[in-house]
């Protein structure tokens, strides 16, 4: 392999690993792979869906590029989505949780493989992530923070194998995460005189938490909101997986019902006529799958 053949560019690499694979193998080999490989699957739908390439997989690990770094995190964040619905349902020694790191950096590509520091960066940040979360550069934070509805949460300066200065890390603050920041700043805004003696200003969200004191409110609407939000995204993730015969008579029933709560409410609920005929279907089509 000749390295003057290869040709540099920059681009979004995204790197991905299972937490504990090695002990969920020794637990199930075969059960931990069929999992591995639907999850796989998943992620390869999403790339495409968001104009990634998958570069290479080895053991529980998943290397892909994006042209577009915003498209990138999106991506990303989706997988953690579709993932986390499918496996916080099993028991907890068989879940299955990925750690991605996103970078954006200067590569070498020799045929469909990339080389150089942009991945070292990028699979050093999967590392550090959280599992079932994302840790990103710099880069990718400066890039993408004014166009995402994300946030997200600065986690230092980590050192990376042959780089001579440490570089800045972001985790990415998943959905369902944004209400529990803002009781935690509510949580530290409620200490504001030990803030007032250390000479640190008191903002007004602060001075508010102090006389009205809202987090058990909003405590207890997150927690509403999140088991709502779950279960939307543990149907939608669902709802991708399955093929067009199914998406359509589902849809078809979800359009009969919108319908039947926007004009009548539920003093007449009428869209379970219209809808029989597709329920009895997707009965039939669940049913011959068992077989």
């Amino acid at each position: 392999m000749a390295v003057d053949k290869m040709k540099r560019k920059l681009t979004t690499i995204f790197c991905a690993d299972v937490q504990s694979y090695s002990t969920l193998m020794a637990s199930d080999e075969a059960e931990t792979l069929a999992r591995l490989q639907r999850y796989r699957a998943i992620m390869g739908d999403l790339f495409e869906r968001h104009e990634g390439r998958k570069v290479n997989t080895w053991g529980d690990a998943v290397i892909a590029e994006f042209g577009s770094v915003v498209e990138a995190v999106r991506c990303a964040v989706e997988i953690q989505d579709a993932i986390g619905a499918e496996t916080r349902d099993l028991p907890e020694r068989k879940q299955m949780w990925f750690r991605i790191g996103i970078n954006l950096g200067d590569v070498m590509q020799d045929g469909s493989d990339l080389y150089g520091d942009g991945v070292n960066v990028a699979a050093r940040l999967e590392s550090l992530a959280d599992p079932g979360g994302i840790m990103v550069s710099e880069t990718v934070f400066n890039l993408t923070n004014r166009h995402l509805a994300f946030g997200y949460d600065f986690a230092g300066e980590q050192k990376v194998k042959g780089q001579h200065e440490p570089i800045s890390s972001y985790r990415v603050r998943m959905p369902g995460q944004n209400v529990e920041a803002v009781q935690q700043t509510e949580a530290d805004a409620g200490n504001a005189p030990s803030q007032r003696a250390s000479g640190r200003p008191v903002s007004a969200l602060g001075q508010a938490a102090q006389t009205d004191r809202p987090s058990e409110r909003l405590a207890g609407r997150g927690n509403f909101l999140d088991r709502q939000l779950a279960r939307i995204r543990k149907f939608r993730a669902w709802y991708r997986r399955q093929p067009l015969k199914v998406r359509v008579p589902v849809a078809a029933i979800g359009a009969f019902a919108a319908i039947n709560l926007l004009t009548t409410g539920l003093s007449d609920i009428w869209f379970v006529y219209p809808s029989a005929p597709f329920a009895v279907y997707l009965l039939i089509y669940f049913l011959a799958l068992q077989k």
